[in-house]
């Protein structure tokens, strides 16, 4: 029998966030223990979170079987803190990481191979089912909603891209899901984990689908102060 393994698990992606601690042993998890993490927060708040559970059952990191982060689609910042802190963790305890994609998690969760989440804008990040080659993960407006071809019977939501879908989509059913949280994360990749998955800690980055503002804005004004240069030459 496989022995018992304790992993942790970091979402802050979204507008709320979790740590969860679970322990694994062949098929069969229990949840140990989870803290919700405010939104806009989570810089501050989740090492002590991840210290609370730690110490809660009487372990430490080095203790740890591995980590799963969940490394996007979100909140930039949410994204880069949470990949941020599982770095620090795993490399100093040398403990194995996975990360997925918290559009999987939302999918897993709610039975529905297609998920949505809002991504302002008018957009929505959108994990599609192709198939033959597989899910596809990608940033959709209004645009690229319609040039989908086939698209899904039934599409998992859990915030406000249910709008977004329900104009582009009409016909589709909308699956209704409970934001998915830390656990969750864990009960999906934990035994990905166990099974050998993992990630390059140096590879390891953040799944935005979307470029940053300071990236977008940035290279506006760039280009706006270089035509003021070659105009004013």
């Amino acid at each position: 029998m496989q022995e018992p393994s304790l992993i942790l698990a970091i979402d802050t992606c979204g507008p709320s966030g979790s740590v969860a601690l679970g322990q694994l042993a062949g098929p069969h998890l229990e949840i140990l223990g989870q803290i919700e993490l405010k939104g806009r927060t989570y810089s501050a708040t989740l090492v002590s979170a991840v210290d609370d559970l730690l110490q809660a059952a009487d372990i430490e990191v080095r203790d740890l079987g591995g980590i799963v982060v969940v490394n996007g689609p979100g909140s930039f910042t949410g994204v880069r803190v949470g990949v941020s802190a599982v770095k620090g963790l795993a490399e100093g305890a040398a403990v194995p990481v996975i990360a997925v994609s918290r559009l999987e998690v939302l999918a897993k969760k709610s039975g529905v191979s297609s998920a949505a989440l809002d991504a302002h804008r008018g957009e929505v990040f959108l994990r599609l089912e192709r198939p033959g080659s597989g899910p596809d993960e990608l940033l959709a407006g209004a645009p690229e909603l319609a040039a989908v071809i086939p698209k899904p019977d039934r599409v998992a939501v859990c915030d406000e891209a249910a709008g977004v879908l329900a104009a582009a989509w009409p016909e589709a059913r909308l699956v209704a899901t409970a934001p998915p949280l830390a656990s969750d994360a864990l009960a999906l990749a934990g035994p990905r984990l166990l099974a050998g998955e993992r990630v390059d800690l140096a590879q390891l980055d953040g799944h935005y689908l979307r470029r940053s503002d300071a990236e977008i804005f940035g290279k506006d004004v760039i280009a706006q102060q270089a035509a003021a240069e070659l105009k004013g030459a």
